[in-house]
C-alpha cells in the first residue's frame, strides 16, 4: 500500500504519545433529560421533531461511518428512534439522555452489520464481485483503500476511532456510550490509531 501519510478526513495525526489514562465521571441525565424520555415514551412528536432536529445530522454522520453508505445510516436512525420510543419509559437517568440515545445508535448500527455479514455471505460470488467494480469506477484508491482498513476495525475499534477522530466527542462522551472507562476509550484510540498506521504503510 501507498507508504504516505495516511489522511483520514477530518480524523488528525495518527502518531501521538501514549495518552494520558486518567477519567472522569461521566455525566448523569438531568430532570429534563427525565422529563424528555416521558414525551418520548408518550409518543410525542413534537419532542421527536425536535430531538431529530438538533441531533439528526450527527447521528446521521455517526451511523454512516459505521455503516459506510448513506441509505444505511438513514435506515439506521429512522430505526433508532423506533427503538427510542420502545425504550424510553425504561429511562432511568443513569447516563444523559444525549448519551443513551447514541448508544441506542451504535447498538442499531451493530445490528445491521451483523444483518448484513450474514446477507455477504447468502449473496453469489459474482453479484459481489460486479459491485466491487462498480465502486473501483467511482471511489478514489486510496479512500477506499482507508474504507477497507476501517471496515476490517473490530466493532468497538471502529467506533471509538469515528467517534472521537471524524464526530469530535470527548472520551467521557465515549465511555459513556460504550460503557467503558475513559482510560480505555484513550487506550483503544491510541492503539487503533498505531494499528492504522501500520498497515497503511503495507
Amino acid at each position: 500500500m501507498d507508504a504516505s501519510p495516511l489522511n483520514i478526513d477530518s480524523a488528525r495525526n495518527l502518531s501521538r504519545p501514549v495518552p494520558n489514562l486518567t477519567t472522569t465521571p461521566p455525566p448523569r441525565g438531568s430532570e429534563d433529560d427525565l422529563r424528555l424520555a416521558r414525551a418520548c415514551a408518550g409518543g410525542d412528536s413534537d419532542v421527536f421533531a425536535s430531538i431529530y432536529d438538533r441531533h439528526g445530522e450527527r447521528m446521521k454522520s455517526i451511523a454512516y461511518h459505521q455503516l459506510g453508505n448513506v441509505a444505511d445510516a438513514e435506515d439506521a436512525v429512522q430505526e433508532t428512534f423506533i427503538k427510542l420510543h420502545r425504550a424510553a419509559a425504561g429511562y432511568n437517568g443513569e447516563a444523559a439522555f444525549t448519551t443513551w440515545l447514541y448508544r441506542i445508535l451504535i447498538n442499531t448500527c451493530y445490528d445491521m452489520l451483523r444483518r448484513r455479514s450474514r446477507r455477504i455471505r447468502e449473496t453469489p460470488i459474482d453479484d459481489l464481485l460486479h459491485a466491487g467494480h462498480a465502486a473501483n469506477a467511482v471511489d478514489d484508491v486510496k479512500r477506499m483503500a482507508l474504507r477497507k482498513l476501517l471496515s476490517d476495525l473490530p466493532e468497538q475499534r471502529r467506533t471509538v476511532f469515528a467517534l472521537f477522530e471524524i464526530e469530535g466527542l470527548s472520551h467521557a462522551e465515549i465511555a459513556a456510550i460504550l460503557d467503558i472507562s475513559e482510560g480505555n476509550s484513550k487506550w483503544i484510540l491510541f492503539s487503533t490509531k498505531k494499528q492504522l498506521q501500520e498497515q497503511w504503510k503495507k
